[in-house]
């Protein structure tokens, strides 16, 4: 008899997070759920990853409650989640007892299989995670975040996988998510990782590069079990190979499946429709991109770094970022690009290029990843680049969360009422910025999902000139867009400077604007210790206050740009003389945030 592979589908999770920015509601997966429970499928990844935080901050759906849907609508399938081990769907270290209570959560919810990946490899950040999967009975599959480097060799992997075997692991993932496996390196990895594992080896390959489809035939030849794939209205360009393809080739050399192609057929035409509705979101980076060999840039992380550029009003630097990310990541020490890694990655090149200016402004996020707070990095770090984000401080040499103390009754009292349940206070652990207003929006009745705009005015939009001049009753204005704000909302904010004076125009959905007297009312910035930010961004936190001495370069404000903090420092030494923010401002460049004198 033929051996049986089998198939997990990534339509609900990975594919829709590649290609339209994790925007997928729940709305659009529930009427071909019982299709997709009845089409063969060994699991159905449908949650976790970026999928969490999109519920929350764009669309306003209760993650937990779509996880209850869905295994309400399939109960006969598997449900499958990508889990960031000790970073869970943050982008930060939880402590244990907060990995172990969303662990337990999940599968309480609907979640049969857990995918455990750490951005660095470093197994100890896997531990809590798989023992708290152990422990509720469901699937702990212990993954390898595949790339490129003098150190990630197939030796290093098989080391990998054989540590998480003993830690408990149920099955062992190889994670390609920038689609950097070539043929026969996937036939090398499979055939190592089957002659030493007694646990079924599972491959995620994205189809970036082109070589995915390829990749999986030859894993098949070497002994894996299992494939992820997509339906192919949402597969291709950075997402997967399609299901559809691939069942048909393995079908034709002789495998079973198990998979209702006809079945199959159905999903993917109703995805097909249904992706229209959200064309503003699509990828700029759709189609194959063999130049991922050289950035290594994963697909989620692509489409989303596109998004970015765009809210900067900089899309047009995206290579510029691109060449800039392999440098970035060999500065700090090979991490493989995946969520968080790759966010700590990508803004940080992101701000280099903006900027003009390398690491003169380095995020709060890179600090923490050399002082070690992710974990191991695969390999040295640059010293100098080290030394100048953390000074004299200590590197951790132990697992993170071994320094964490317990933190859920801490949370419990933070979102207070807020809360309806133990998920509310989970939802608030991984977001707590972006998860309180959304449960007071939630309490108060005022919930306003972002909307799918009309084609025109997404193209409007995207495509807007950043620098042009305007002649009004005789009066010359020479007008330069600095940022806006995310797309989708029903309002946009522009981010202008009028004769170089900093403006905020909101623009309604219905074409008419309105102009901000917040920010308009900061001065320019003229003088040497007038502070500014170098991107459109929120005020986190104020550091000093009126009449306190300051060093150079000491930090006064945080400012979240990109999901990222980072610090504003003093560019002169002396007395602050006078702050004009205060925590939660929209900031944008050339306003004088702080003056010193």
């Amino acid at each position: 008899m033929s051996r049986l592979i089998h198939i997990t589908d990534v339509v609900l999770r990975d594919g829709h997070q590649s290609l339209i920015a994790t925007r997928l509601r729940t709305e659009d997966m529930l009427p071909v759920a019982s299709l997709l429970d009845a089409a063969g499928y060994w699991s159905l990844e449908a949650w976790g990853g970026a999928t969490f935080d999109a519920c929350v901050r764009f669309l306003k759906e209760d993650p937990w409650e779509r996880l209850r849907q869905l295994k309400a609508a399939m109960p006969n399938t598997r449900l499958q989640m990508l889990l960031r081990g000790q970073n869970l769907l943050g982008y930060r270290h939880y402590s244990d007892d907060v990995v172990e209570a969303f662990v337990a959560k999940a599968a309480e919810n609907g979640i049969d299989v857990f995918r455990v990946f750490d951005a660095l490899n470093d197994i100890r950040n896997l531990e809590t995670a798989i023992k708290a999967v152990k422990k509720t009975g469901k699937h702990a599959q212990g993954t390898i975040c595949y790339t490129t480097s003098p150190v990630h060799t197939v030796d290093a992997f098989v080391e990998q996988a054989k540590q998480m075997q003993a830690m408990g692991a149920d099955s062992i993932a190889i994670k390609d998510m920038a689609g950097l496996l070539t043929p026969q390196i996937t036939f090398d990895l499979v055939k190592a990782l089957k002659s030493v594992l007694q646990v079924p080896v599972f491959l995620h390959s994205h189809y970036t590069s082109g070589l995915a489809s390829m990749c999986q035939l030859k894993a098949v030849e070497a002994g894996v079990d299992h494939l992820d794939t997509c339906v192919s209205a949402f597969a291709g360009g950075t997402s997967h190979p399609p299901t559809e393809t691939m069942v048909a080739a393995l079908q034709a050399a002789g495998y079973q499946t198990s998979i209702d192609l006809e079945a199959v057929a159905k999903i993917s035409a109703h995805f097909r429709e249904v992706r229209k509705k959200y064309h503003q979101f699509e990828s700029e980076y759709s189609g194959v991109d063999t130049h991922v060999l050289v950035s290594q840039v994963p697909g989620g992380m692509m489409s989303n770094l596109a998004n970015q550029l765009k809210d900067q009003g900089a899309l047009d630097r995206i290579q510029q970022v691109f060449e800039e990310i392999p440098r970035v990541r060999k500065d700090l020490g090979y991490p493989p690009l995946v969520t968080p890694t790759s966010q700590i990655v990508g803004t940080q090149a992101v701000i280099n290029v903006v900027t003009g200016k390398r690491y003169e402004t380095i995020t709060n996020e890179v600090k923490r990843y050399l002082q070690g707070w992710y974990g191991k990095a695969p390999a040295e770090v640059d010293e100098s680049l080290q030394k100048r984000a953390i000074g004299s401080e200590s590197v951790i040499d132990v697992r993170p969360a071994d320094l964490l103390k317990p933190e859920l009754d801490e949370l419990r009292k933070e979102v207070g009422s807020l809360a309806e349940s133990e998920e509310d206070v989970l939802t608030y652990a991984m977001f707590p910025e972006v998860a309180k207003p959304y449960l007071e929006g939630r309490k108060a009745g005022t919930l306003k999902p972002e909307s799918l705009q009309p084609k025109a005015q997404a193209a409007a939009a995207a495509n807007i000139a950043t620098e042009f001049k305007i002649t009004v009753h005789g009066e010359t204005y020479d007008i330069n867009v600095t940022g806006v704000s995310p797309s989708g909302t029903d309002d946009r904010r522009f981010y202008l400077t009028v004769d170089g004076e900093p403006e905020e125009i909101t623009i309604e959905s219905t074409g008419e604007y309105t102009r901000s007297t917040g920010s308009g009312k900061r001065p320019r910035a003229s003088k040497p210790g007038d502070v500014v930010t170098a991107m459109p961004g929120n005020i986190v936190d104020v550091i000093v206050a009126v009449g306190q001495k300051v060093k150079a370069g000491d930090p006064l404000l945080i400012i979240e740009a990109m999901k990222m903090e980072t610090e504003i420092k003093a560019p002169i030494a002396g007395e602050v003389k006078v702050v004009h923010v205060v925590k939660g401002d929209r900031v944008t460049p050339a306003e004088a945030l702080i003056e010193i004198g």
